[in-house]
């Protein structure tokens, strides 16, 4: 069986520290590919770029996307995941620091499955990272390959 690999779109290098070290201490032991920015994800999913010639019949069993990005914001990422039929259905969780109203309106008008604030106190992004990888990788049944 093939592990379920998370894809984690996060250009600010502490917040990619800190996901990377709440999904360890929740022993949350998938592999992580990390994008730096909007285009490195769309690289990554539809294998251009440094990502040429990747397997994509191995899709990321889900998305953790930031909004503010570099090159390409996270909303111009789903929006381009969203019109395409073979990233359509990939499960995007936006992780983002942003609490502006619209943004959360934005991210699931342009098809986000969960819209998840990053807490600020670390003890409760640990918690956030810990529910998000029981519900993602566990429990949520993601939609079959084509």
């Amino acid at each position: 069986m093939n592990e379920k690999v998370i894809l984690l779109v996060e250009d600010n290098p502490d917040d990619e520290e800190l996901t990377l070290m709440a999904l360890r201490a929740n022993k949350i032991l998938n592999e992580v590919v990390v994008a730096h920015d909007g285009v490195e994800a769309l690289d990554y999913l539809f294998g251009a770029g440094k990502w040429a010639g990747r397997d994509l019949t191995q899709p990321p069993q889900v998305i953790l996307l930031d909004l503010k990005l570099p090159k390409l914001s996270g909303l111009e990422v789903l929006q381009r995941l969203r019109a395409d039929p073979r990233t359509a259905l990939m499960p995007v969780v936006v992780l983002t620091s942003s609490s502006e109203e619209e943004d959360v309106l934005a991210s699931y008008r342009f098809g986000a499955n969960s819209y998840v604030r990053k807490p600020v106190e670390f003890h409760h992004f640990m918690e956030a990272v810990r529910q998000l990888g029981l519900y993602w990788l566990l429990l949520n049944e993601a939609p079959p390959k084509h």
